[in-house]
């Protein structure tokens, strides 16, 4: 039914439209719920948020609860199964202390020092990847009300019928995609349900609260020229010799361009990262691509995913396959680690008329000797705390004789999982493409020699 959790929030989002006049706080049940409430909050342009709870078990069954525990002391009691456990206050008291220990920790870790956003008055939308029984989202629903919202509606994409009419007192409306009879879990309804991680929420919520508040939203879209508009993604297959690569194309109305994605070794066209900076670049008006440069049966095998020559070849095909479908466009390319490397190797290229490159955390030195072919103006973005991969690139940015810039970006780790960083690495690739892509516009023009620092 679904690709992934940010197809399924995008198709869930559809449904909720008519929430966007109700003051909603869409709230996303960790840890999977997250990635599809972002979907949701975005195109309802409302503010993200999740809604931590925690079930408070009778003690000797621990799977039967009696409750239910909020932030900020939100404490529902279900006063039947007190009496029926015969529970006393003391016992009560001692399940609640050590769950309410784990659930502080838990926010604060997710929110990574962000307060909890106020739901009195509002409509909150919670929001989760699937219910299986219900218990948790029945929880929650219930811990917003006792927050102080006006109204609760529960979405997800997918619930058994039965649990969906079980679920209605607890919350005002229950929206749910698609609701088969048969449930055994809820992973079968999905492509890919990789496990989320804390910090692809916390890198979420970061990503909801910059977009909310002008950082990389619609507003500065139309700023920088783009659609303000994400267009709609579709899933394609990319012939490279004997093999398909599966990919995600993506192109907003009046697509200024095509950035095309090359992924790090042991990642894939689902990188949270690559991701989120695909979506900045779509909300500026630039179209993108993200596709797995391997097959399954080549990703078992390490000599091909560190194979740069085999990477940059399946660039090159992917690149002439998509000037097939998008006449015309300019083209750019972005790279991860090794798929920097692929990029620069694929741009120094016989006939290559990629037109911008922009490297996340990159190798470019695995590209080693082509890097004085390369003609593409490019970007070398790097963590000031990733010490040995910054060298590397002042090293290769040596040995570059195209214009080329390099950014350092204070705090930031390899992997960029540092709240605002990530948000930066797409702000500078959103410019650098912007700015090239649109000067390439009919036809691809040779950049001029290198720029001084």
């Amino acid at each position: 039914m679904f690709i992934d959790r940010s197809d399924a929030g995008r198709r869930l989002a559809e449904r909720l439209r008519h929430l966007r006049d109700a003051d909603p706080v869409v709230l996303g049940l960790p840890r999977g719920g997250v990635p599809v409430a972002f979907e949701v909050a975005g195109r309802l342009g409302a503010p993200l948020d999740v809604i931590v709870v925690r079930k408070l078990g009778v003690p000797v069954q621990p799977e039967l609860g009696f409750g239910a525990i909020g932030e900020d002391g939100v404490r529902i009691v279900n006063r039947d199964v007190v009496r029926m456990a015969g529970l006393y206050p003391e016992q009560m008291e001692a399940v609640e202390k050590r769950e309410r220990a784990v659930l502080a920790e838990r926010a604060r870790r997710l929110r990574a020092g962000r307060p909890r956003i106020p739901l009195t008055g509002r409509t909150a939308v919670v929001v989760d990847d699937g219910i299986a029984t219900g218990s948790t989202a029945r929880a929650a629903c219930h811990v917003a009300r006792a927050h102080g919202a006006a109204r609760v509606v529960l979405a997800t994409p997918v619930c058994s019928p039965e649990v969906v009419a079980r679920l209605g007192d607890a919350a005002d409306e229950v929206v749910c995609l698609h609701t088969p009879r048969t449930l055994y879990a809820i992973g079968q309804w999905y492509d890919d349900f990789s496990q989320t991680g804390d910090a692809e929420v916390t890198e979420l919520l970061n990503r909801a609260g910059v977009e909310r508040h002008g950082g990389a939203g619609e507003a500065e879209a139309e700023r920088h020229g783009g659609a303000g508009e994400r267009g709609r993604a579709e899933e394609v297959r990319i012939p490279a010799g004997s093999v398909e690569l599966p990919g995600t194309l993506t192109l907003p109305g009046r697509a200024a361009g095509l950035v095309v994605f090359a992924h790090g070794s042991g990642s894939g066209r689902h990188s949270p990262r690559n991701r989120a900076v695909a979506e900045a670049l779509n909300r500026a008006g630039l179209g993108t691509l993200l596709f797995d440069l391997l097959v399954a049966e080549e990703e078992a095998d390490r000599s091909d995913v560190f194979d740069i020559p085999l990477l940059g070849e399946r660039l090159g095909e992917a690149t002439g396959w998509l000037h097939k479908q998008v006449p015309g466009a300019g083209i750019g390319y972005f790279g991860a680690s090794t798929g920097a490397a692929a990029a620069l190797w694929a741009a120094a290229g016989a006939g290559s008329d990629v037109a911008a490159v922009v490297s996340r955390g990159g190798r470019p030195d695995l590209a080693g000797p082509r890097l004085t072919a390369v003609r593409a103006p490019t970007l070398l973005v790097v963590g000031g705390l990733d010490g040995q991969v910054l060298e590397l690139n002042r090293q290769a940015r040596s040995l570059l004789r195209c214009e080329n810039r390099l950014e350092v970006v204070p705090g930031a780790t390899h992997l960029f999982e540092e709240p605002g960083t990530l948000e930066q690495v797409a702000a500078l690739a959103r410019d650098w493409f912007t700015r090239h892509l649109a000067a390439t516009a009919g036809g691809p023009a040779r950049p001029p020699a290198m720029e001084p620092d």
